[in-house]
């Protein structure tokens, strides 16, 4: 919702130009596209608009372009590096004097606000807002700044703070950001005073926004609605969810299908794994689409950035055909194929960087999201003591370290097992009535002087040893047996299953145990002579 508003709200600020700003056929394309919502067309006019202007001094414009280009990459949920791009306008955007400048800067720290509570940097967002509010100098600007910064109050329950903001935010004559502020400031209410009945508030905004008919807006009250019902009315809390995700499927909303399958999730008893199932799909999408974006936009800035060094070498060629039409010819020659050279190998690199990460997103994936649910399952499976509570909080473990990836964030979380505990564990949960699985020799003096780095991916070997045992050996019986000898940890594993022929052990998923256990400068011996079974050995250094 914060995105639309933000996008209403620039086509009125930068369809304003300075009046001593330079006519730039590049940044009136850029604002076609803008409005047409063709974000990448849109981005990469900006980036060449920005180099027009600075090529004739222009630094409003060059500061009004890449106020631009971070929007569109807030939008598209690259939310660092709109952050990035928005501080580096700032540095364009020093005369705070001149109205337009002042305008821009509120809408730049403004988007800066917007970005930082997306990725929950609460404090740093409260200071944007602030000097949002310090540089806007119109007034429906100033109370949709008001309605953002009483979003973050509220979060932070600072709640007669969000109230002032959001009575502020009343003001405007905008029906659409009225109902908002209107929403907003009866949950404040209720959330400072429980006693207080916020319904007549929110049913009036849900009324505004359905005649207005803005499904995003609708969506907003749903969301509220359902969560104001959860403690009071189940029934009515998932039929309120039902409806946003009905209404989000209609916009293709992901971000909001997702934030209604998470709240079904929690009230529909009976049906919560499949809903998980369609959350989780949606959400490795939803990722995988952030992480593009953010490749797309870097890529758009480089080719620019290269094709504008291009036009630096021929002007500097043009410049020295004063010397002779000899040396000229060299140069051309020479220039041509250093650049043609030197083009390919920047053009492989920035494909190799890409593939790396993209690469390094799918393995993240495939191991805290993928594995976790299949463990999970597991427990469900072999454990008639798992609970429904258990089971939804592993799987809301899961969906937060799956949020740590998209925000590329390590896990903060402490977990205070000692490493052969964790190994137990892990093993332990494949253990039911039709495997057996036993251990022996996993001592905590076995894991000593181990690196945490290092235990991480043993870890995940383990777990892709089960997994793949689980799925495909129909074994009944696995070992594993841990031994220490100097400075060598040793890992042997067996089982009883159909083994796995030589030449496709590197076509069933077990290509990563080994990617793995080189990565930690060990070494893997698979046993595929055995009469029945599969025997693998594993050995490592500590340090």
């Amino acid at each position: 919702m914060n995105r639309i508003l933000l996008l209403l709200l620039l086509a009125i600020l930068f369809s304003c130009t300075k009046n001593n700003s330079q006519k730039n056929i590049y940044y009136d394309k850029a604002k076609e596209f803008r409005d047409a919502s063709i974000t990448d067309s849109a981005y990469y006019y900006f980036n060449i608009a920005k180099n027009s202007f600075l090529e004739s001094h222009d630094s409003s414009g060059v500061g009004r372009s890449l106020v631009n280009m971070a929007i569109l990459q807030q939008n598209k949920g690259d939310y660092y590096g709109s952050i990035e791009t928005s501080l580096e306008a700032n540095k364009y955007l020093r005369k705070t004097q001149d109205s337009i400048i002042r305008f821009t800067l509120g809408s730049n720290y403004n988007n800066m606000g917007i970005c930082s509570s997306y990725l929950y940097d609460f404090d740093n967002s409260v200071k944007f807002y602030t000097q949002a509010l310090r540089y806007v100098n119109d007034p429906e600007s100033k109370y949709l700044y008001s309605n953002n910064f009483g979003d973050v109050l509220t979060t932070l329950r600072d709640y007669k703070q969000a109230q002032q903001n959001f009575k502020i935010a009343l003001q405007t004559v905008n029906k659409i950001n009225y109902a908002r502020a209107l929403n907003n400031l009866a949950k404040a209410k209720y959330y400072e005073n429980k006693n207080y009945n916020p319904l007549p508030e929110f049913s009036e905004a849900l009324k505004i926004r359905q005649e207005q008919n803005d499904p995003y807006a609708q969506n907003s009250s749903y969301a509220t609605l359902s969560e104001y019902f959860f403690d009071k009315d189940k029934a009515k809390s998932l039929d309120y969810a039902r409806k946003m995700l009905e209404i989000s499927i209609q916009n293709r909303s992901k971000e909001d299908q997702l934030q209604a399958l998470q709240k079904i999730i929690n009230l529909d008893s009976k049906n919560y794994l499949n809903y998980f199932r369609q959350f989780q799909i949606l959400n490795d999408s939803v990722q995988i689409s952030k992480s593009k974006a953010k490749n797309q936009f870097a890529v758009v800035r480089y080719d620019v950035e290269l094709k504008n060094t291009e036009n630096e070498k021929l002007k500097t060629k043009s410049f020295k055909q004063d010397i002779g039409i000899a040396a000229l010819l060299l140069s051309l020659i020479g220039g041509w194929l250093w650049y043609k050279k030197r083009r390919k190998i920047l053009q492989q690199e920035k494909e190799l960087e890409i593939k790396n990460t993209q690469l390094k997103l799918s393995k993240k994936v495939h191991d805290v999201v993928a594995n976790g649910i299949y463990q999970v399952m597991t427990k469900i499976e072999n454990q008639e003591s798992f609970s429904k509570d258990e089971a939804l909080d592993e799987l809301e473990f899961v969906y937060e370290k799956s949020r740590d990836i998209s925000y590329e964030k390590t896990d903060l979380k402490n977990d205070e097992r000692n490493f052969s505990e964790k190994i137990s564990e892990l093993i332990g949960s494949f253990n039911n009535n039709n495997v057996n699985t036993y251990l022996a020799g996993n001592d905590e003096s076995i894991w000593m002087d181990l690196k945490e780095s290092t235990f991480a991916e043993v870890y995940q070997v383990c777990r892709e040893l089960l997994v793949n045992m689980k799925k495909h050996s129909k074994a009944d019986r696995v070992v594993f047996r841990f031994e220490k000898e100097n400075n060598l940890i040793k890992i042997y594993y067996t089982d009883n299953g159909i083994g796995i022929p030589g030449d496709v052990i590197y076509k069933n998923g077990l290509s990563s145990t080994v990617s793995r256990i080189e990565t930690i400068k060990g070494e893997i011996i698979f046993d595929t002579k055995t009469e029945r079974g599969l025997k693998i050995n594993i050995s490592f250094p500590v340090s």
